[in-house]
């Protein structure tokens, strides 16, 4: 039995990763959603061609893709600490490189170094919180508040910053990257690693990855990936670019985005939980594909303001949802592979969507991110219709 001493330290270190859990996410949201002003930012001062802005937001993508892997393999050999010290000083070198050269090398590898902070949050934030979370599908959802939160308010950091310079915004992103590498070099995850130490004597379960459940999951936040990020990435460049918001104004449409998103998630956390999460996938996907079509066919201010607004809010709840949907198969081991195969959707859509617009003009570029969006409701539709299979 655990010491009244003991337990009562235990219980503090847990809270104390699942409120870093919690932070990490939140200062995650401001420096990855910024990647948007920035790449519009950088094509600005530069003039490079939409289909570099592609690469760019691209190679974000494949570094978190690999740190995502990199995450669930290295700790066993150097330990979780030292992993997590090392992938996510990335936001803080990326970002100050960006505002330091210009040279197209520096700035690819720096997008690549934010994508490695990215990911290793990304999977580092997620085990404190579900680990250390009484009601995980709650927390999952508060996590992922946060990080809108953060997405919320990184125009209005840029903005103010800008203000100071046009490059200033990045050095004030990497003093951002650099307090969230601290809050992990502070947090306790002795726990964590003893886990893993003590995991090494039994095998790690990975039948996981015989559940046709767990990789139409996967699937789907795949195309949940594809279908937000891309719009993370180019929404700012297409209104501005199209002549529908013009200006700064522009910039603040990443608000707009990120405010549904957090209303959304936080109405699921706290007023109205989900109780049937296929059916609410089903309809999140339909109000996704209805009100992204409606955006790309307007060509006025407020109607597209409010139909990004109806998208935001429709895609809010899919990522958390999807994540709690894989109930007792949701491990270490499950996460560290779902997430980063789904990330890869990240990678290939802002992609496809920078060598469309740079032959077929912005517009049909965008349009192109229907596909993701369809993609959401097969893989719901195939979802709701397993039986049998973890629940």
């Amino acid at each position: 039995m655990i010491p009244e001493s003991g337990a009562s330290y235990q219980e503090k270190c847990n809270l104390r990763q699942k409120n870093a859990g919690f932070f990490a996410f939140f200062l995650s949201g401001i420096c990855a959603i910024s990647s948007s002003v920035v790449v519009s930012l950088l094509q600005g001062s530069y003039g490079f061609a939409y289909g570099m802005t592609g690469t760019l937001l691209s190679l974000m993508s494949a570094g978190n893709l690999l740190s995502g892997f990199l995450t669930g393999l290295l700790p066993g050999k150097i330990g979780t600490r030292r992993t997590v010290t090392i992938l996510t000083v990335g936001y803080a070198v990326g970002y100050l490189c960006m505002g330091l050269s210009g040279w197209m090398a520096v700035l690819m590898l720096s997008f690549f170094l934010a994508g490695m902070a990215k990911g290793c949050t990304i999977n580092t934030c997620t085990i404190l919180v579900g680990d250390n979370s009484e009601d995980r599908t709650r927390g999952m959802n508060v996590m992922h508040a946060c990080y809108a939160f953060g997405a919320l308010l990184c125009p209005f950091f840029i903005a103010a910053a800008a203000k100071a310079g046009s490059f200033v915004p990045l050095y004030v992103l990497a003093a951002f990257g650099f307090l969230l590498w601290l809050i992990f070099f502070r947090t306790p995850l002795e726990r964590e690693d003893g886990n893993q130490k003590g995991q090494s004597k039994t095998q790690t379960d990975w039948s996981f990855l015989k559940s046709k459940k767990f990789w139409l999951l996967t699937g789907l936040i795949f195309c949940q990936n594809a279908a937000e990020f891309s719009v993370n990435g180019w929404m700012v460049t297409y209104f501005k670019d199209s002549g529908i918001i013009s200006g700064m104004l522009s910039t603040y449409t990443v608000t707009v985005m990120w405010t549904a998103t957090l209303i959304g998630r936080l109405l699921i956390a706290f007023v109205f939980p989900i109780k049937d999460a296929c059916r609410a996938m089903i309809r999140m996907s339909l109000g996704c594909i209805v009100f992204y079509l409606g955006m790309m066919l307007t060509g006025s201010q407020v109607p597209a303001i409010l139909l990004l607004f109806a998208f935001a809010f429709s895609m809010a709840g899919m990522n958390p949802t999807a994540v709690a949907s894989a109930g007792r198969m949701t491990s270490a081991a499950s996460i560290g592979v779902m997430l980063p195969v789904a990330s890869i959707g990240a990678i290939v859509m802002p992609w496809i969507a920078g060598v469309i617009s740079e032959y077929a003009g912005l517009k049909i570029g965008m349009v192109s991110n229907v596909a993701p969006c369809v993609g959401l409701l097969v893989f719901a539709v195939l979802i709701s219709r397993i039986r049998g299979d973890v629940n």
